[in-house]
């Protein structure tokens, strides 16, 4: 049978699965309303328009929900999210590792990057020329490009807007000398007009949706029917509709979901290494790890089960996360023998918020292997590895190690 033969029967089975009986029927989804082209609120009250949007009215279609928008405030994302307002956040939202302890990240939709949109454009040649005291930029407050301006602008004020359509308004009225904003936005915010100058991008972001942390049966239903509506086309050709041409690339696909999965656990690993030395914990723990390594296979085992699948045997996705682990200590130990690291101000828990998100994200990781198709190209997936593994404090070797290990996964299933 040949391997795209393979892939289909396989993701044809994953969208099979529904949603378990006692899941609500009615989809509760958080949505900004003032983040085009993913949310933009219309005229009348509950219009909304925009790309996550689509997404969400096409899943609530397929399963057989009743949706209800809920609008929040970018500062108030995550305690929405975890006192119930509402089950999944749909509004362009950045993965962040904060908000990967706040709720369970669905498989990436689209990747941006944050840029500059300056007025005055003879007056700037560098991003480094417009950090300066007398430098006013403006952001949305609460979002991650508050944070990414905040590293990035040491010098400049930073103006921090509750609304993000205010942002672009005190551009325009001149109350400021630049935003931030992003690729996928700016071309909203600019137009044509000749007296803003785009800087940048200076980060890869990936966007996905954020879904309540007891509601595990979504979050797997809504991963699962992104794998399969990324197949058929349907999520490219919203991307065409809401974001133009430049907007071609695939992000839900199985084995770009599983490294961005991957990704997202490393991320965690910084902060990770800074509340274990706060909390005066060893950075290695043997047992815990062995821990790990047993829920992991566990959870592979599970997701066989429920779609009726060989499971991927025991060895290899041991060797899958001890890979993984090894390179989070690399990151843990880097990041705290770093003296320009700089920690959270507030550390979440490392038994109460940081281990039950990594082993949130494990569970991801143990189902996306199930999707990959069989029999990988190496050389193809050491170079997707280097591209998607993008946390800081992590060589090159440990990508590639990470990189080996999946292929194996893929190897084995072609000899059951």
């Amino acid at each position: 049978m040949r391997m795209r033969t393979v892939v289909t029967l396989v993701l044809l089975a994953l969208i099979a699965v529904p949603l378990a009986a006692d899941e609500p029927r009615t989809l509760r989804v958080g949505t900004s309303g003032d983040y085009s082209p993913f949310s933009s609120a219309g005229p009348g009250e509950g219009e909304f328009t925009g790309f996550d949007i689509a997404v969400a009215r096409a899943f609530a279609k397929d399963k057989g929900l009743a949706l209800e928008f809920v609008v929040f405030r970018w500062p108030d994302l995550t305690a929405g999210l975890s006192s119930g307002r509402f089950d999944v956040v749909m509004s362009g939202v950045t993965v962040s590792p904060d908000r990967s302890t706040a709720g369970r990240f669905s498989v990436p939709v689209v990747e941006t990057g944050a840029v500059l949109l300056a007025r005055q454009p003879e007056r700037w040649k560098t991003i480094a020329e417009v950090d300066r005291q007398d430098v006013r930029i403006g952001v949305n407050a609460g979002g991650h490009l508050e944070r990414v301006a905040q590293d990035r602008f040491k010098r400049a004020t930073l103006v921090s807007i509750r609304s993000n359509d205010a942002v672009r308004q005190a551009l325009i009225q001149e109350d400021l000398h630049a935003v931030v904003t992003d690729t996928l936005e700016v071309p909203l915010w600019k137009g044509d007009s000749e007296q803003l100058v785009v800087m940048g991008p200076f980060t890869r972001d990936r966007k996905a949706y954020l879904v309540r942390n007891d509601r595990t049966g979504l979050a797997t239903s809504l991963n699962l029917w992104l794998l399969a509506r990324e197949r058929d086309g349907t999520l490219a050709s919203l991307r065409l509709e809401y974001f133009g041409a430049k907007s071609s690339e695939r992000f839900a696909t199985p084995l770009g979901a599983l490294l961005a999965a991957i990704d997202e656990r490393l991320s965690l690993m910084p902060t990770l290494g800074a509340a274990k030395r706060r909390e005066g914990m060893p950075l290695e723990v043997p047992d815990r790890e062995e821990a790990v390594l047993d829920a992991a296979v566990a959870s592979a085992r599970a997701a066989a089960e429920n779609l009726g699948e060989t499971p991927t045997p025991a060895s290899e996705i041991r060797a899958l996360f001890r890979a993984q682990m090894e390179a989070a200590k690399e990151v843990q130990w880097n990041a705290v023998q770093d003296i320009a690291f700089e920690p959270p101000e507030k550390l979440p828990g490392v038994d109460d918020e940081l281990r039950p998100a990594l082993l949130r994200i494990g569970d991801r990781i143990a189902q996306l292997v199930l999707a990959l198709p069989r029999d990988l190209d190496p050389e193809s997936v050491r170079h997707a590895a280097r591209d998607a593994l993008r946390t800081p404090y992590l060589s090159e070797r440990s990508k590639l190690s990470i990189a080996d290990a999946i292929t194996a996964t893929t190897r084995m299933k072609s000899g059951n």
